[in-house]
């Protein structure tokens, strides 16, 4: 795969700012726009490229995600450009920035087009486990896409037969007056297609569309986090003109009982009776790979974090995977049998005066203390 420069596309440099490719995206799309280049494949995929690379540049956090990781990073959070999308659908992007009628009538000839009668996209939500998600897994997902009602082919008329718009009689759009200001938005009755149903066609209720199930296989890829979402191409809703939306499934992760993720790092708490840290004695522990020993000091203290380094989860974007934190929980006896008492106290008196700490840290204090209550008597 070719990595698309952008800033090179709109002839830009790397630090432009917003005005700077917005002007750079005016000219260009101005000069490649197929209105202007009839017939030229070649100004045509270049007018594709243009309004790409601006739909990019122009998004603070894409712009970000691009300038770190290029265009497989923003393929990897579901963008993909306008690689795979029709003619139409970049003539809107165009739009939106221009509007639809500007510099004297580019794109008035898809005024008319037939508005869709339902998003081509389709979203829907999975739950994972953790595991799942640590090591990547394959999912069977059955959901519900529409499709164009056979009966009216996708018009919601009887018969599929339409005429003009009463509404805006076939303009697509209808216009208003404030003051001296002219106004215009997109018919509701017709969707901005100029044409309407006379009789509503008794298949489908006028809606235009019927329902169908499919299953599919989808591969959840390693590291995926809560939020992510995986884009299936052509897996949406079906357009009558044949275009196939996508399909976007958002991912939720369920939480485990026993390790923790933040970011891309795993966090685990291990016990530890209070003479294994004294000891610092080596320790198996569970982990989410495997096995491992923790090596533990002598006077290892409450809340101590070992790491392990590459043993967490993997970078969707990066690849880099990161660390598993294990934190010791000290763990002391809430009751004592007089033998273990008595062995306590041996033990205690045999460290001396390093057993009794707060005796030297406290001994200037005490002094002072009897001082204060000296001076009231």
């Amino acid at each position: 795969m070719v990595d698309i420069d952008y800033y090179e596309i709109l002839e830009v440099d790397r630090n432009a700012s917003f005005e700077e490719i917005k002007k750079a995206y005016r000219k260009l799309a101005l000069k490649y726009h197929p209105d202007r280049n009839p017939g030229n494949k070649e100004a045509e995929e270049k007018f594709k490229l243009i309004n790409e690379a601006y739909q990019v540049l122009s998004d603070e956090e894409k712009r970000a995600l691009y300038d770190r990781y290029g265009k497989q990073g923003l393929e990897n959070q579901g963008f993909s450009g306008f690689e795979h999308s029709s003619y139409d659908d970049i003539m809107d992007f165009f739009e939106s920035v221009f509007g639809q009628a500007f510099g004297g009538g580019f794109g008035t000839h898809r005024s008319r087009r037939r508005q869709e009668k339902y998003p081509l996209d389709i979203s829907l939500e999975i739950e994972i486990s953790f595991e799942e998600a640590l090591f990547g897994t394959q999912k069977e997902i059955e959901y519900s896409y529409k499709v164009p009602c056979e009966a009216c082919s996708g018009t919601g008329a009887k018969g599929g037969r339409l005429s003009t718009c009463p509404e805006c009689h076939g303009r697509g759009q209808i216009y208003y007056r404030q003051g001296f200001m002219t106004f215009s938005q997109t018919c509701p009755r017709c969707g901005g297609s100029g044409e309407s149903a006379t009789e509503r066609c008794e298949e489908c209720g006028g809606k235009g569309f019927a329902t169908k199930r499919e299953t599919i296989k989808i591969n959840i890829p390693e590291g995926i986090n809560s939020d992510n979402r995986i884009r299936v191409q052509a897996r949406g809703n079906l357009s009558p003109s044949g275009l196939r939306g996508d399909l976007y499934i958002y991912v939720h992760v369920k939480e485990d009982d026993h390790f923790v993720r933040y970011n891309d790092d795993i966090y685990m708490e291990v016990p530890i009776f209070f003479t294994q840290a004294a000891l610092g004695e080596t320790i198996t522990i569970p982990t989410p790979r495997g096995e491992r020993e923790l090596k533990l000091h002598p006077g290892t203290t409450d809340k101590e974090q070992f790491v392990f380094k590459g043993e967490g989860f993997k970078n969707i974007n990066t690849g880099r995977y990161g660390d598993l934190i294990v934190q010791v929980k000290l763990i002391f006896p809430k009751k004592l049998t007089q033998q273990q008492r008595e062995l306590l106290e041996k033990l205690q008196e045999s460290f001396g005066v390093e057993s009794k700490p707060h005796e030297e840290r406290f001994s200037g204090i005490f002094e002072k203390v009897k001082k204060w209550f000296s001076h009231k008597d």
